[in-house]
């Protein structure tokens, strides 16, 4: 039986491997769509599509904030 996990940063992702992306997917909290886009963007290394998605999580973080309105202000 083969063991779909990863243990070091150089392990790559088979895209062809259903249940590869879904669980890389369920490891990061993303969507096996997230995944593969990901993986078209920075390549098949999980550190990479790791640091893809945190990434590209931070600046949606930050957007929100940006357009959050100032403490203590009321809507």
């Amino acid at each position: 039986m083969s063991d779909t996990r990863t243990s070091t940063p150089n392990d790559s992702l088979d895209l062809g491997s259903p249940s590869a992306v879904e669980d890389l997917a369920r490891r990061f909290d993303a969507t096996p769509t997230q995944i593969r886009e990901a993986a078209v963007a920075v390549g098949h290394r999980i550190a990479d599509i790791e640091m893809h998605l945190k990434g590209t999580r931070s600046a949606s973080n930050e957007e929100r904030m940006e357009q959050a309105p100032p403490s203590g202000a009321r809507p």
